[in-house]
């Protein structure tokens, strides 16, 4: 489904418009319909990219559990470009397609999520829940589990993707077509 983009494509101009979609283009093979709309505000486009970049390189959580956080995340708030360019992310990234196909039903998935990647979405969806319904058990029973630096990491991840995900929906950005490169589709419901 393309995407509807409530607030109106722009092109990427401008030697840093330009940089980011031969960067996009390299990197991903098309251009992310999300910054077509970050594009009418530099300074925004900016600094969002550059918090991705940052983000990128953190390394205190397992890339599973952080992928799976991220996609319970998205699918928690509905953005369905964000659960299409993390599961293509994963698949580059070589991580489980079974596990990461799967997180939009992550509950009815029998067999396929340890009790930690289960609690680490549970964690997700409590973290993105208007208001949020995360308990002191479910945080110390983490804690125990991951240690203090990766749990900062799962709730700042958690945070970041609440970010993308709830501004790429609300500018009407939808699935690209990412995971169409993908061997195993995306669960649905």
């Amino acid at each position: 489904m393309p995407s509807t983009f409530r607030i109106p494509r722009k092109e990427l101009t401008g030697l840093y418009g330009r940089a980011i979609g031969w960067y996009a283009r390299r990197t991903f093979g098309q251009v992310p319909d999300s910054a077509y709309v970050l594009a009418h505000h530099p300074r925004a486009m900016r600094a969002m990219f550059g918090l991705e970049m940052k983000v990128g390189r953190w390394r205190s959580l397992d890339p599973t559990l952080k992928t799976l956080a991220e996609m319970a995340t998205a699918a928690a708030v509905g953005c369905s470009w964000c659960l299409d360019f993390g599961y293509f992310l994963s698949r580059e990234e070589g991580l489980d397609p079974r596990k990461v196909s799967q997180v939009p039903r992550w509950r009815d998935a029998d067999g396929v999520y340890t009790d930690l990647e289960r609690d680490v979405m549970a964690y997700a969806e409590a973290m993105t829940a208007t208001p949020p319904t995360v308990t002191d058990e479910m945080v110390a029973s983490l804690v125990g589990r991951l240690g203090s630096p990766a749990m900062v990491e799962l709730t700042q991840m958690v945070a970041v993707e609440n970010l993308r995900s709830r501004s790429y929906f609300a500018a009407g950005v939808q699935s690209q077509g990412y995971s169409d490169a993908c061997e195993i589709p995306l669960a649905t419901s």
